[in-house]
Protein backbone atom coordinates (compact mmCIF):
# COMPACT_ATOMS: atom_id res chain seq x y z
CA UNK A 1 0.00 0.00 0.00
CA UNK A 2 3.14 2.15 0.77
CA UNK A 3 4.12 1.81 -2.54
CA UNK A 4 1.64 2.13 -4.25
CA UNK A 5 0.91 5.95 -2.55
CA UNK A 6 4.61 7.18 -3.02
CA UNK A 7 4.74 5.93 -6.61
CA UNK A 8 2.18 8.89 -7.57
CA UNK A 9 3.98 11.33 -5.27
CA UNK A 10 7.35 10.83 -6.56
CA UNK A 11 6.08 11.39 -10.48
CA UNK A 12 4.14 14.74 -9.21
CA UNK A 13 7.56 15.55 -7.61
CA UNK A 14 9.46 14.56 -10.81
CA UNK A 15 6.85 16.67 -13.27
CA UNK A 16 7.48 19.67 -10.66
CA UNK A 17 11.03 19.58 -10.79
CA UNK A 18 10.84 19.05 -14.96
CA UNK A 19 8.28 22.18 -14.44
CA UNK A 20 10.90 24.39 -12.74
CA UNK A 21 13.38 23.42 -15.31
CA UNK A 22 11.72 24.45 -18.23
CA UNK A 23 11.47 27.76 -16.60
CA UNK A 24 14.47 28.43 -16.02
CA UNK A 25 15.98 27.40 -18.81
CA UNK A 26 13.37 29.31 -20.87
CA UNK A 27 14.46 32.77 -19.26
CA UNK A 28 17.95 31.86 -19.99
CA UNK A 29 17.93 32.55 -23.71
CA UNK A 30 16.63 35.91 -23.06
CA UNK A 31 19.23 36.63 -20.19
CA UNK A 32 21.88 35.42 -22.81
CA UNK A 33 21.12 37.78 -25.37
CA UNK A 34 20.43 40.87 -22.59
CA UNK A 35 23.85 39.81 -21.35
CA UNK A 36 24.97 39.58 -24.78
CA UNK A 37 25.29 43.24 -25.30
CA UNK A 38 28.30 43.85 -23.15
CA UNK A 39 29.81 40.29 -22.34
CA UNK A 40 31.65 37.93 -24.95
CA UNK A 41 30.47 34.64 -25.19
CA UNK A 42 33.55 32.70 -23.33
CA UNK A 43 33.37 35.53 -20.38
CA UNK A 44 29.46 34.84 -20.16
CA UNK A 45 30.35 31.19 -19.75
CA UNK A 46 32.64 31.62 -17.33
CA UNK A 47 30.71 33.96 -14.76
CA UNK A 48 27.61 31.68 -15.22
CA UNK A 49 29.72 28.55 -14.69
CA UNK A 50 31.40 30.57 -11.43
CA UNK A 51 28.24 31.36 -10.02
CA UNK A 52 26.59 28.15 -10.37
CA UNK A 53 29.94 25.81 -9.09
CA UNK A 54 29.78 28.19 -6.18
CA UNK A 55 26.33 28.05 -4.95
CA UNK A 56 26.22 24.03 -5.74
CA UNK A 57 29.15 23.85 -3.75
CA UNK A 58 28.02 25.49 -0.85
CA UNK A 59 24.26 23.57 -1.29
CA UNK A 60 26.57 20.61 -0.89
CA UNK A 61 28.75 21.34 1.71
CA UNK A 62 25.43 22.10 4.09
CA UNK A 63 23.33 19.16 2.86
CA UNK A 64 26.59 16.83 3.98
CA UNK A 65 26.57 18.33 6.94
CA UNK A 66 23.72 17.36 7.54
CA UNK A 67 23.54 14.33 5.92
CA UNK A 68 27.00 12.64 6.42
CA UNK A 69 25.95 9.42 5.17
CA UNK A 70 25.64 10.95 1.52
CA UNK A 71 29.37 11.56 1.26
CA UNK A 72 30.04 9.46 -1.65
CA UNK A 73 33.18 10.44 -4.21
CA UNK A 74 32.99 8.99 -7.76
CA UNK A 75 34.32 5.49 -8.46
CA UNK A 76 37.34 5.74 -10.81
CA UNK A 77 34.50 4.43 -13.54
CA UNK A 78 31.93 7.83 -13.49
CA UNK A 79 35.09 10.45 -13.96
CA UNK A 80 35.28 9.69 -17.91
CA UNK A 81 31.53 9.93 -18.11
CA UNK A 82 31.61 13.02 -15.40
CA UNK A 83 34.40 14.90 -17.77
CA UNK A 84 32.49 14.25 -21.40
CA UNK A 85 29.61 15.45 -19.03
CA UNK A 86 31.18 18.57 -17.67
CA UNK A 87 33.10 19.69 -21.17
CA UNK A 88 30.20 18.69 -23.36
CA UNK A 89 27.00 19.95 -22.00
CA UNK A 90 28.68 22.94 -19.72
CA UNK A 91 31.15 24.14 -21.40
CA UNK A 92 30.80 23.65 -25.14
CA UNK A 93 27.21 24.02 -24.87
CA UNK A 94 27.26 27.36 -23.15
CA UNK A 95 30.34 28.81 -25.36
CA UNK A 96 28.26 27.45 -28.60
CA UNK A 97 24.82 29.08 -27.16
CA UNK A 98 26.36 32.46 -25.91
CA UNK A 99 27.96 33.17 -29.27
CA UNK A 100 25.42 31.78 -31.53
CA UNK A 101 22.41 34.54 -29.80
CA UNK A 102 25.07 36.72 -30.39
CA UNK A 103 23.12 36.60 -33.79
CA UNK A 104 20.12 35.11 -33.45
CA UNK A 105 16.98 36.46 -31.59
CA UNK A 106 16.42 34.29 -27.94
CA UNK A 107 13.10 32.82 -29.47
CA UNK A 108 14.69 31.54 -32.62
CA UNK A 109 17.80 30.29 -30.16
CA UNK A 110 15.36 28.14 -27.88
CA UNK A 111 13.64 27.05 -30.95
CA UNK A 112 16.90 25.44 -32.76
CA UNK A 113 18.76 24.17 -29.91
CA UNK A 114 15.26 22.36 -29.22
CA UNK A 115 16.24 19.67 -31.89
CA UNK A 116 18.17 17.42 -29.08
CA UNK A 117 15.18 16.37 -27.82
CA UNK A 118 14.74 14.05 -30.83
CA UNK A 119 18.23 13.24 -30.53
CA UNK A 120 18.25 12.35 -26.61
CA UNK A 121 15.45 9.96 -27.72
CA UNK A 122 17.61 8.43 -30.38
CA UNK A 123 20.75 7.86 -28.55
CA UNK A 124 18.50 7.24 -25.08
CA UNK A 125 16.69 3.69 -27.82
CA UNK A 126 19.60 3.40 -28.64
CA UNK A 127 22.64 2.88 -26.16
CA UNK A 128 20.51 3.23 -22.56
CA UNK A 129 17.97 0.86 -23.61
CA UNK A 130 14.77 3.02 -23.35
CA UNK A 131 13.67 1.35 -26.72
CA UNK A 132 11.01 4.19 -28.53
CA UNK A 133 7.70 3.95 -26.60
CA UNK A 134 4.92 5.19 -28.67
CA UNK A 135 3.68 8.15 -26.70
CA UNK A 136 7.33 9.32 -26.94
CA UNK A 137 7.85 9.14 -30.11
CA UNK A 138 4.42 10.56 -30.76
CA UNK A 139 5.03 13.67 -28.64
CA UNK A 140 8.60 14.59 -29.57
CA UNK A 141 7.54 14.29 -33.54
CA UNK A 142 4.16 16.95 -32.87
CA UNK A 143 6.36 18.52 -30.56
CA UNK A 144 8.85 18.88 -32.83
CA UNK A 145 6.33 19.88 -36.12
CA UNK A 146 5.69 22.65 -33.34
CA UNK A 147 9.44 23.94 -33.31
CA UNK A 148 9.52 23.92 -37.31
CA UNK A 149 6.28 26.29 -36.71
CA UNK A 150 8.40 28.58 -34.83
CA UNK A 151 11.13 28.62 -36.74
CA UNK A 152 9.52 29.42 -39.63
CA UNK A 153 7.61 32.33 -38.18
CA UNK A 154 10.21 34.32 -36.88
CA UNK A 155 9.95 37.67 -36.78
CA UNK A 156 13.09 38.66 -39.10
CA UNK A 157 12.00 35.67 -41.58
CA UNK A 158 15.77 35.49 -41.33
CA UNK A 159 18.74 33.33 -39.12
CA UNK A 160 22.08 33.99 -39.84
CA UNK A 161 24.27 30.55 -40.83
CA UNK A 162 26.72 30.68 -38.49
CA UNK A 163 24.43 31.38 -35.58
CA UNK A 164 22.43 28.54 -36.73
CA UNK A 165 25.95 26.53 -36.97
CA UNK A 166 26.83 27.45 -33.33
CA UNK A 167 23.04 26.21 -32.14
CA UNK A 168 23.37 22.81 -34.09
CA UNK A 169 26.72 22.34 -32.33
CA UNK A 170 24.70 23.18 -28.71
CA UNK A 171 21.77 20.68 -29.06
CA UNK A 172 24.30 18.19 -30.23
CA UNK A 173 26.28 18.83 -26.95
CA UNK A 174 23.35 18.93 -24.91
CA UNK A 175 22.01 15.43 -26.33
CA UNK A 176 25.09 13.91 -25.80
CA UNK A 177 25.30 15.09 -22.19
CA UNK A 178 22.05 14.18 -21.03
CA UNK A 179 22.89 10.35 -22.32
CA UNK A 180 26.17 10.36 -20.32
CA UNK A 181 24.85 12.09 -17.15
CA UNK A 182 21.70 9.42 -17.12
CA UNK A 183 23.54 6.30 -15.70
CA UNK A 184 25.59 8.49 -13.40
CA UNK A 185 22.22 9.43 -11.63
CA UNK A 186 21.90 5.91 -10.60
CA UNK A 187 25.13 5.87 -9.01
CA UNK A 188 25.56 9.32 -7.73
CA UNK A 189 23.64 12.04 -6.34
CA UNK A 190 21.76 14.47 -8.87
CA UNK A 191 23.02 17.61 -6.90
CA UNK A 192 26.77 16.28 -6.98
CA UNK A 193 26.71 15.26 -10.44
CA UNK A 194 25.23 18.79 -11.77
CA UNK A 195 27.85 20.44 -9.39
CA UNK A 196 30.81 17.97 -11.19
CA UNK A 197 29.46 19.06 -14.53
CA UNK A 198 29.29 22.70 -13.91
CA UNK A 199 32.53 22.67 -12.19
CA UNK A 200 34.65 20.72 -14.81
CA UNK A 201 32.64 23.05 -17.60
CA UNK A 202 33.82 26.43 -15.47
CA UNK A 203 37.34 24.96 -15.60
CA UNK A 204 37.07 24.79 -19.35
CA UNK A 205 36.36 28.45 -19.50
CA UNK A 206 39.45 29.65 -17.34
CA UNK A 207 41.27 30.95 -20.39
CA UNK A 208 38.25 33.40 -21.02
CA UNK A 209 39.39 34.82 -17.17
CA UNK A 210 40.73 38.00 -18.31
CA UNK A 211 38.70 39.15 -20.50
CA UNK A 212 35.87 38.82 -18.24
CA UNK A 213 37.56 40.78 -16.12
CA UNK A 214 37.81 43.79 -18.50
CA UNK A 215 34.40 43.16 -19.13
CA UNK A 216 33.13 43.39 -15.65
CA UNK A 217 34.71 46.50 -15.18
CA UNK A 218 32.57 48.45 -18.26
CA UNK A 219 29.54 46.68 -17.92
CA UNK A 220 26.25 48.20 -16.87
CA UNK A 221 24.97 46.64 -13.11
CA UNK A 222 21.99 45.45 -14.68
CA UNK A 223 23.54 43.49 -17.03
CA UNK A 224 25.95 41.96 -14.12
CA UNK A 225 22.70 41.23 -12.25
CA UNK A 226 21.30 38.99 -15.64
CA UNK A 227 24.84 37.01 -15.53
CA UNK A 228 24.54 36.10 -11.66
CA UNK A 229 21.17 35.08 -12.42
CA UNK A 230 22.52 32.73 -15.52
CA UNK A 231 24.54 31.17 -13.08
CA UNK A 232 22.06 30.79 -10.13
CA UNK A 233 18.93 29.98 -11.73
CA UNK A 234 19.02 28.51 -15.23
CA UNK A 235 22.47 26.66 -13.90
CA UNK A 236 22.82 25.98 -10.22
CA UNK A 237 18.81 25.62 -9.87
CA UNK A 238 17.61 24.43 -12.96
CA UNK A 239 20.17 21.81 -13.69
CA UNK A 240 19.78 20.51 -10.91
CA UNK A 241 16.00 19.92 -10.93
CA UNK A 242 16.08 18.25 -14.27
CA UNK A 243 18.78 16.07 -12.73
CA UNK A 244 16.46 15.03 -9.80
CA UNK A 245 13.72 14.87 -13.01
CA UNK A 246 15.52 12.45 -15.01
CA UNK A 247 16.68 10.35 -12.35
CA UNK A 248 12.90 9.59 -11.64
CA UNK A 249 11.94 9.18 -15.60
CA UNK A 250 13.55 8.28 -18.68
CA UNK A 251 16.15 10.70 -20.85
CA UNK A 252 13.27 10.31 -24.10
CA UNK A 253 10.45 11.72 -21.99
CA UNK A 254 12.70 14.32 -20.37
CA UNK A 255 13.67 15.13 -24.13
CA UNK A 256 10.29 15.64 -24.78
CA UNK A 257 9.38 17.76 -21.77
CA UNK A 258 11.72 20.64 -22.52
CA UNK A 259 9.96 21.20 -26.15
CA UNK A 260 7.79 23.66 -24.13
CA UNK A 261 11.34 25.96 -23.89
CA UNK A 262 11.12 27.43 -27.01
CA UNK A 263 7.77 28.60 -26.48
CA UNK A 264 8.14 30.41 -23.30
CA UNK A 265 11.59 31.72 -24.67
CA UNK A 266 9.21 33.20 -27.36
CA UNK A 267 6.75 35.04 -24.75
CA UNK A 268 9.59 36.00 -22.70
CA UNK A 269 11.63 37.40 -25.54
CA UNK A 270 8.58 39.91 -27.03
CA UNK A 271 8.03 40.46 -22.67
CA UNK A 272 11.24 41.69 -21.90
CA UNK A 273 13.34 42.50 -25.43
CA UNK A 274 10.23 43.64 -27.67
CA UNK A 275 11.01 40.51 -30.00
CA UNK A 276 7.49 40.28 -31.35
CA UNK A 277 6.20 36.61 -32.44
CA UNK A 278 3.88 36.08 -35.22
CA UNK A 279 0.91 34.62 -35.36
CA UNK A 280 1.88 31.12 -36.69
CA UNK A 281 4.96 30.67 -33.62
CA UNK A 282 1.69 31.13 -31.58
CA UNK A 283 0.48 27.63 -33.22
CA UNK A 284 3.96 26.05 -33.34
CA UNK A 285 4.12 26.77 -29.36
CA UNK A 286 -0.19 25.17 -28.97
CA UNK A 287 1.64 22.09 -31.04
CA UNK A 288 5.10 22.33 -28.81
CA UNK A 289 2.48 21.94 -26.03
CA UNK A 290 0.65 19.20 -27.27
CA UNK A 291 3.89 16.59 -27.96
CA UNK A 292 4.98 17.52 -24.47
CA UNK A 293 1.53 16.31 -23.32
CA UNK A 294 1.37 13.38 -25.43
CA UNK A 295 5.40 12.30 -24.38
CA UNK A 296 4.42 12.80 -20.77
CA UNK A 297 1.14 10.35 -21.13
CA UNK A 298 1.53 7.31 -18.78
CA UNK A 299 -0.61 4.47 -20.27
CA UNK A 300 -2.97 2.77 -17.10
CA UNK A 301 -2.09 -0.65 -17.74
CA UNK A 302 1.98 0.48 -17.49
CA UNK A 303 1.14 1.97 -14.17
Amino acid sequence: MTTIVEAPAKSLLATGAAGVTVLVWASSFVAIRHGGREFSAGAMSLARLGVGSVLLGVFLLIRRRQNPAERQWPARRDWLPLLVFGLLWFGVYNLALNEAERRLEAGTAAMLIHIAPLLIALLAGLTLGEGFPRQVVIGSLVAFGGVLLIGISTSTGRAETWGVILCVTAAISYAVGVVTQKPLLSRLPAAQVTWLGCTIGAIVCLPFAPRLIDELQTADGATIWWVIYLGAFPTALGFTTWAFALRRTSAGKMGATVYAVPVIAIVLGWLFLGETPALLALAGGALCLTGVAISRRTRRSSR
